[in-house]
């Protein structure tokens, strides 16, 4: 067991996404150290619930790696998975009533860089078309930006 243990702060009950979680679980393992064993039984902390009892249930010996555990995990909260965003969805981003320009744009940007948005032309006009009508948008499409930076 590491002598420095942060031990893990995210918890999983079977409703969220498991693919989010172990990432953060691993993340938190390698600050902390600890071998394979080690991450088994820290990652079984972090379950709650019915995802507690599921892998409590199982016969001793079934599991004997962490990746073998991470697997079984990822198998059995495969329907929890969040839907895969399509580039496109940077379509669905519009500047709300009362928000800044400023506001806007950072939330935009953030929603590209986790689509993983890479047609220039496509993000531009995404993001004209999410905008606000205003004197700002107005002059973009007078002088249309070839690129989003």
């Amino acid at each position: 067991m590491p002598t420095t243990s942060l031990g893990p702060k995210v918890t999983f009950t079977g409703v969220e996404d498991a693919e989010a979680h172990l990432p953060t679980f691993h993340t938190q393992m390698m600050l902390t150290g600890g071998s394979d064993a080690v991450c088994c039984k820290l990652l079984m902390s972090t379950l709650a619930g019915a995802a507690l009892e599921l892998f409590v249930s199982l016969p001793d010996g079934h599991i004997t790696t962490f990746d073998q555990f991470a697997t079984l995990f990822r198998k059995q909260y495969l329907v929890n998975r969040a839907p895969t965003r399509i580039s496109y969805d940077v379509f669905d981003i519009k500047q709300y009533q009362g928000e800044s320009l400023k506001e806007f744009l950072n939330r935009f940007r953030v929603q590209v860089v986790r689509l993983k948005a890479t047609d220039e032309a496509m993000t531009v006009h995404a993001f004209i078309k999410g905008m606000l009508s205003g004197p700002f948008s107005e002059s973009l499409l007078r002088f249309y930006p070839k690129t989003f930076c």
